[in-house]
């Protein structure tokens, strides 16, 4: 599975605290994918994080 986070998001920073393993807030405050896939154990968070985004910025494939 590959995340991605559109031009959508407002940095505010639930998906680095729901799955840091895979979303961090960068430099321009905006998140950030830190893996190319998401790895198995992680799975779950991150679509946990998809599912909370407030502004739908992150999409799983």
């Amino acid at each position: 599975m590959k995340a991605t986070v559109s031009d959508e998001c407002i940095g505010c920073g639930l998906c680095e605290s729901t799955c840091p393993e895979v979303f961090v807030i960068g430099d321009e405050g905006i998140a950030e994918v830190t893996v190319d896939e998401v790895p198995e154990e992680n799975e779950d968070a991150a679509q946990e994080a998809c599912d909370n985004c407030p502004v739908g910025a992150i999409e799983l494939a």
